[in-house]
This record gives C-alpha cells, sequence and structure tokens, in this order.
C-alpha cells in the first residue's frame, strides 16, 4: 500500500511539472550592443537557430547600436522577417542607421525613455554619404520593410479608411534627406525619432525599462523563462574573419606572399603568409556553409596554372591569364551564399560586396607589392630584408659600374627574377633582364642602375 501511495505521488509530482513546463513561456533574448557586422550577423542567426530548437515562444533583440554595414544588416533584417518565431525589437538607447532597419523589421518596437530611432543615411568609410544608388537601395529597403507590416483598419462613422502601421514614407525620410514630410520632417534633413515621437507616429510600441517590463506589461506574460544567447570564442573568432575589411586584407596578404615568394627560390616567409592568409579567408566561408568546396578547389587550379606559366611555360599566354581568372572567381564565388552555382537566395549587395572585397583586396596587393618592392634595402625596417652581408663586393663609382657591364659570370641560385651572381669572384645581387635563369648559368651583366645589377643568360 505504502508503494502504491509513492508511485502515486511520484506520478502527481510528474505531471505537475510536466504541465508547469508546458505553461511557462520560454522567451528568447539576443543582446546586440555592439556594431552591425558579421559577428553580429552571426549572432542573432545562431540565437534564432538555438530560440527554435528550444520551442521559444518569442525573441526580443536588445539593442543598442549606432549602425554598421548595410549588407550584414539586409541579412539580419530578412531573418527576422522569415522567421515563424514572433520578433521583438528593444531599443536600449538607440537603433541608428542599419539598426533601425534591423528594429522595423521587428513585429513590434519597444524603447527606453530618451532612446533614438533614425539616421539611416548609407555612408562611407570616412564618413562622407555613399552615391545615391546606395542611398536608393536602402531607401527601397527600409520602404519595404516597413511596408511589410500592412495597414491597419479603421472605421470613421461610414468610411473605412486604412492606415499604414508603419507609415513606408517615414522609413524613406530616415535614409533620404530631401524627403519632405509635413509637420514630421523638414527637408535638409534625416529624419531621426525619439521615443515619444515614435510612438505618436507609429515606430514605437511603448516603453520599457527593460526586457521584463515589455513581458509583462506589453506581452501579457506573467509565467515564462528568459533564455539568453551567449556567443562561444568560436562564433566571435568566425565573425571577425567574415569582417569585410579583414578578407581584403587577408587577399592582399595572398596576392602580395604569393609575388614576393616569387621574387627568391624556396619556401620563405612570403609563401608562409601567403598560405596562412588563403586559410583564415577560406576556413570561416566554408565552416559558416557559405563557401563550397569546388569553390576552394578553383582558387587552388588558379594558383596552379599561374605556377606553370611562371616555372615551366615560356612567356605569358593562356596558362597565366586562365589562372587570375580562375583564382579572382574562386575568391568572389567563395563570399556568395550560392548552392552550385544557383544564385536565387543571392542578393545585390552580397554580390556588391564581394566584387568590391575582392577587388580593393588585389588593389591593395599590387600597392603592397610596388611599395614594398621599393623600400627594400633602404633605411628603416625594410633594410634588415636586403641580404648586404653576402654582398662582397659594392658599386659605388662610375668606373665600377662601367667595368662591370658587359662582364660575365654564373648564376648562383635562380633568378625569377632576382637573385645571385658570382662574377669575377666575387657575388652580386642581380636581377634577370628576359624571363627566369636557371642556377648555374653562364650569365652576362647587361647594365646597372641605382645600385642594382641586370643581366642575361648566355645561351650556348
Amino acid at each position: 500500500m505504502k508503494r502504491f501511495l509513492l508511485l502515486f505521488c511520484l506520478e502527481i509530482i510528474f505531471i505537475f511539472n510536466s504541465f508547469s513546463e508546458i505553461n511557462n513561456f520560454v522567451i528568447y533574448k539576443i543582446k546586440i550592443h555592439k556594431e552591425i557586422d558579421p559577428t553580429t550577423r552571426l549572432y542573432l542567426s545562431k540565437g534564432m537557430e538555438e530560440a527554435k530548437a528550444i520551442g521559444a515562444e518569442a525573441i526580443i533583440i536588445d539593442l543598442n547600436t549606432y549602425g554598421g554595414t548595410v549588407v550584414d544588416a539586409d541579412s539580419m533584417r530578412s531573418a527576422i522577417l522569415r522567421s515563424p518565431i514572433p520578433v521583438y525589437t528593444f531599443i536600449n538607447d538607440n537603433a541608428a542607421s542599419a539598426g533601425a532597419l534591423i528594429a522595423i523589421a521587428s513585429k513590434k518596437i519597444y524603447m527606453t525613455k530618451g532612446a533614438s530611432i533614425g539616421a539611416a543615411t548609407v555612408v562611407e568609410q570616412t564618413g562622407n554619404a555613399a552615391p545615391d544608388k546606395y542611398q536608393s537601395y536602402m531607401r527601397g529597403r527600409m520602404r519595404t520593410t516597413a511596408e511589410y507590416h500592412g495597414k491597419d483598419t479603421l472605421v470613421s462613422g461610414k468610411d473605412t479608411i486604412y492606415k499604414w502601421i508603419r507609415d513606408p514614407h517615414i522609413a524613406e525620410a530616415m535614409v533620404d534627406q530631401t524627403i519632405s514630410i509635413p509637420h514630421i520632417s523638414d527637408s535638409g534633413k534625416v529624419l531621426t525619432f525619439t521615443t515619444e515621437e515614435a510612438i505618436l507616429h507609429g515606430y514605437c510600441d511603448g516603453t520599457a525599462h527593460d526586457v521584463k517590463d515589455i513581458i509583462e506589461n506589453y506581452l501579457k506574460i506573467t509565467d515564462y523563462k528568459i533564455t539568453s544567447y551567449h556567443p562561444s570564442w568560436h562564433e566571435n573568432t568566425k565573425g571577425f574573419l567574415l569582417n569585410p575589411i579583414l578578407q581584403g586584407f587577408l587577399i592582399m596578404i595572398i596576392i602580395a606572399g604569393i609575388y614576393f615568394e616569387l621574387q627568391s627560390p624556396g619556401i620563405g616567409f612570403p609563401s608562409i603568409a601567403a598560405m596562412t592568409a588563403a586559410i583564415l579567408y577560406f576556413t570561416p566561408l566554408w565552416m559558416d556553409g557559405i563557401a563550397q568546396y569546388w569553390e576552394i578547389i578553383l582558387f587552388v587550379i588558379g594558383l596552379v596554372l599561374i605556377a606553370l606559366e611562371i616555372f615551366v611555360i615560356t612567356g605569358f599566354g593562356i596558362a597565366g591569364i586562365s589562372g587570375i581568372i580562375l583564382s579572382i572567381i574562386g575568391l568572389t564565388l567563395a563570399l556568395l551564399n550560392n548552392d552550385n552555382l544557383d544564385f536565387q537566395p543571392v542578393e545585390v549587395p552580397d554580390v556588391t560586396r564581394s566584387v568590391l572585397t575582392v577587388m580593393c583586396g588585389i588593389l591593395s596587393g599590387f600597392i603592397s607589392m610596388l611599395y614594398f618592392s621599393s623600400r627594400i634595402g633602404k633605411p628603416g625596417i625594410f633594410n634588415k630584408i636586403a641580404l648586404h652581408a653576402e654582398i662582397t663586393s659594392s658599386i659605388s663609382s662610375a668606373e665600377e659600374k662601367n667595368a662591370l657591364t658587359g662582364k660575365t659570370g654564373t648564376s648562383l641560385t635562380v633568378l625569377r627574377p632576382s637573385g645571385k651572381v658570382m662574377i669575377d669572384g666575387e657575388v652580386y645581387d642581380a636581377v634577370s633582364e628576359i624571363g627566369f635563369i636557371e642556377e648555374n648559368r653562364a650569365v652576362k651583366i647587361i647594365k646597372q642602375e641605382a645600385a642594382q645589377i641586370y643581366v642575361s643568360e648566355v645561351l650556348p
């Protein structure tokens, strides 16, 4: 009998606990108190996945940002609009620029007293307004995001009036200073709302002190549990590596590393730097599911073709050009979230960002090559790179220059195009005038300019 009563009590406790869990609403909070960038985009994506996995009833974004990149904000905006779980935004002081787009995408917006929302003009890194084509795109995204929430039906006597829940014209005015809205925004000023103004014009659904205030006073939920998203070091690192500025810098290192490695024989620091940059570039993209293995293979094939053109095939033709094209395509496609060349989910800003990132990285790489090449051997940190100690004879006078010109010797290393030669028992740094020269080949000094010897191979 006692055993039966014990089992009965345990069953009652189990049923009670199960009932409590069913009625205990799970509210998932994602805190974004920083610039909108690939890291915050990753925060939202991972947070929404976790909220769905635990069966959360609602997601609340605790937002405080001065803005960030349009591409990442647009991606976050799309994720919010498509979320099967209702998303609410709590503007905890500021939602400027890209932050305004994210907030407007939410089902409801709540703000602290003294907060603000707006000022969504697209700006360049210099702080100046970006060209109109970027402003036009941002206006369109703000407008369509506001329109997504639809209209309210207001009945006034016999007339039925439809009013936008969030006026799209106001959303555009947050981007474009030329848009004038009577009694709201004067032409020549980008629109920014305070908390009270946002409530008055439908861009805020109420004031709140914190997330709990929203849940209890506006969502009317008393039995709830708040679960917060906590990013791991892995996600922070991956978000950092996905930054477009860093990606452009990594491309610059890849290009410059390959170039400088070709200037001297063997595997040295330039090739190690290039390989490390390539790994840091592709790994987070592959882990995030953006880059696919065939895109990485395209890049590698491109490098192989360039190497074949340099070391095997004389001149510079189809292999070299094809290698450059494939390398650029591999770097660019790795940034686009396509599915085996299906670009349907890829949006225009993603393509623009990818192309600009790769082109800026390549341009920076060529500028770096020119700059560092001109600095090697000169006073400063780059003076240590030049192998002064191995040059046993200096060239300082016109007589010595003229005496060396026309002399013959032997290449001590591979000249591709720079290396070392032996002339009259002395070792000199030299540059091949035409093509590459293998080791232990007869060479002749063609000219000498600015303390640099230029040689050509003496053919049998």
